[in-house]
């Protein structure tokens, strides 16, 4: 029973980051992605990351311990924020490699088709 619920924590651990390596893969577009990083986009990435590492650093303070090794409160949030931005840009690598491209959803409402003309195709109401 122990062994189940160790189990059940590495998969809970490993949900958001299977999650992100899905949403990576099959829902950014990267071959558009690319060259807005290229050109300047990867500074408010860089800026994004670094807050979100400050913000999640007030709600969870505690310092980490790993293989005996201390990381102070920001310091593992950066780190691990890092390190998730380095998955996500190896996602867009990776969809690269593959020759994958999610499809493309318009989210304008569709175009109606009204001929402005005025009247109603043929039914005389007319007297």
């Amino acid at each position: 029973m122990e062994c189940l619920q160790k189990i059940d924590d590495v998969l809970l651990a490993l949900l958001p980051g299977g999650l992100l390596c899905a949403w990576c893969l099959w829902a950014v577009n990267w071959s558009k992605a690319w060259p807005v990083l290229a050109a300047g986009g990867w500074v408010p990435l860089v800026l994004l990351v670094a807050m979100a590492a400050k913000v999640w650093s007030l709600f969870d303070r505690r310092p980490l311990s790993v293989a005996g090794m201390t990381l102070h409160n920001f310091w593992w949030q950066l780190l691990a924020a890092t390190i998730l931005t380095g998955v996500a840009l190896f996602c867009g690598y990776l969809q690269g490699v593959m020759g994958y491209s999610p499809a493309v959803v318009s989210l304008d409402p569709p175009e109606t088709h009204d001929h402005g003309h005025g009247h109603d195709h043929g039914h005389d109401h007319h007297h």
